[in-house]
């Protein structure tokens, strides 16, 4: 009775919000948000329901048409997920949340309904058959091409297939990272790999939500920050506070949007003035990407940047689009704007000497908005167009990019009274390194490197008393290593032989 009323209950809400979408609004919002307590066959959960609760109502006051669903089985999950799906159009921003047991297998992340089966070592299909596929919730998004979707798993929790005197499916908590994301597709997980997440910090911890929901719908509140941000300042809190209970848990998001996305304004000027004419709830009828200080221009084709680290400070180049017959920038938004300058080469384009596409900033140069403005092949001054410097994200993106391109060169062997593995490759770049695990004549890298700390004023420098290699048996032949970045995501497993 009590099954066949949960599908009823979440099949009414489908329909009624199906009912209260506007299908013909370009780029509305929409979201779908799930929690899962009242478990059959493995433990239940007490904050789930309430954390779905909580972000249904954060995501209405961002202006989403919400459809909240709690307690589903496996049918009912598939008719919730119908609905959504009806209710997604080309354009629109989609929000996906989900509060409840989650399972990883062989690196696929499996979203568990009430009536999943216990299941016990050897017994993975059945978890399979039985439960959703995360990745399937991107796929039917991206089918019906909303133009962001956003997907947020406060799932890490402990294995639920453990039981005392069984041999559980193989897991032990927490969900694999979603690395290889579509385009426009933003995720959030409430902790990193191999970690799991906080119900409560205390018994005595009355909050109706877990740790990281608490957190994560504040931020999606505060106005005029985008999802980078607001899962940035997500993660920072999350840790501090699980941090004071000894326990480690560190949101990890995965980000592949090609624009900010503000979910709660990015334009406070802009905000002020709509507010007269515009309640609230209409926010869901607004572009869901857009960028402080919007130019007049098709800002399509509004310059980007690239910051890189040295040892003398930051270089910053720009790309910019059209042809340009000049550029000048300054640091803020007031104050005289600087001339770049030119280089001694013709454009093609122009047939004149080609302005200077970089910039330099000091090495203790701090987070700011950098203002570019260029004039076109017309003589028209374009802009000025505002971008972000968070020299902290910058670093990191950039050593990023390096250990990327230079995975051959992690680890590197040297016979010297002994064998030796040197990693002085990864202390130079260990700015964008949150973790080294290796493997000695394995591949499953299973002992953690230690590393210094990461030093933002000299970042590439090794700190003298730091050793770079390690002292192997002389029968070693190959060692493996894995990277876990400092945005959660994990490298792919890279073995190195003698």
């Amino acid at each position: 009775m009590k099954s066949w009323l949960s599908r009823l209950s979440a099949t009414l809400l489908a329909v009624a919000f199906v009912a209260s979408a506007v299908p013909a609004q370009a780029e509305k919002r929409v979201a779908l948000v799930i929690g899962n307590n009242d478990y059959r066959n493995v433990p239940k959960l007490q904050k789930a329901v309430n954390d779905a609760r909580t972000m249904g109502d954060t995501l209405k006051q961002l202006g989403f048409n919400v459809m909240v669903a709690e307690n589903l089985n496996r049918q009912a999950f598939s008719e919730t997920l119908l609905a959504f799906d009806r209710a997604v159009e080309p354009g629109d921003t989609a929000f996906f949340f989900y509060a409840g047991h989650g399972f990883e297998i062989a690196g696929q992340n499996f979203l568990l309904p009430t009536d999943v089966p216990a299941a016990t070592e050897g017994q993975e299909e059945l978890v399979r058959d039985a439960s959703v596929l995360a990745d399937r919730i991107i796929e039917r998004l991206q089918n019906k091409k909303a133009r962001t979707s956003i997907l947020v798993f406060d799932a890490c929790r402990n294995n639920p297939f453990e039981r005392a005197g069984t041999r559980a499916v193989a897991g032990g908590g927490g969900l694999a990272p979603m690395t290889q994301l579509p385009e426009g597709v933003f995720s959030v997980f409430s902790a990193g790999p191999r970690q799991t997440a906080l119900d409560r910090l205390s018994n005595d911890d009355a909050n109706p939500n877990s740790v990281f929901t608490r957190t994560f719908a504040k931020e999606l509140l505060q106005p005029g920050e985008n999802l980078v941000q607001v899962a940035q300042r997500t993660r920072r809190l999350v840790s501090e506070m699980a941090e004071t209970v000894k326990h480690k848990q560190i949101p990890v998001y995965f980000d592949q949007m090609v624009d900010d996305v503000f979910l709660n304004g990015a334009a406070k000027a802009q905000a002020e003035a709509a507010k007269p004419s515009a309640p609230p709830q209409q926010v869901a009828a607004l572009p869901p990407v857009s960028v402080p200080k919007l130019p007049k221009e098709d800002t399509v084709n509004a310059p980007i940047a690239s910051f890189s680290r040295h040892n003398g400070g930051w270089t910053v180049v720009f790309s910019i689009a059209d042809p340009t017959l000049g550029i000048s920038w300054r640091i803020g938004d007031s104050g005289d704007f600087r001339e770049t300058g030119f280089m001694d080469t013709l454009d093609p384009r122009t047939r004149k000497r080609m302005p200077n596409p970089s910039i330099e900033l000091p090495a203790d140069a701090p987070a700011a908005t950098i203002e570019l403005r260029y004039v076109d092949t017309q003589g028209e001054m374009q802009g000025p167009f505002p971008i972000k410097f968070d020299p902290d994200a910058a670093l990191i993106r950039d050593q990023r990019k390096i250990l990327d391109m230079t995975a051959t060169s992690w680890l590197s062997f040297r016979e010297f009274n002994g064998l030796l593995v040197y990693y002085t490759h990864l202390m130079s770049y260990r700015c964008a390194i949150r973790e080294v695990r290796i493997g000695i004549d394995t591949a499953v890298p299973d002992k953690v490197l230690k590393m210094p700390a990461c030093n933002s004023r000299d970042p590439s420098a090794i700190p003298s008393d730091a050793q770079p290699y390690l002292k192997l048996a002389p029968q070693t032949k190959s060692v493996s290593v894995e990277l876990t970045y400092r945005d959660g995501s994990v490298s792919e497993i890279k073995t190195f032989r003698r």
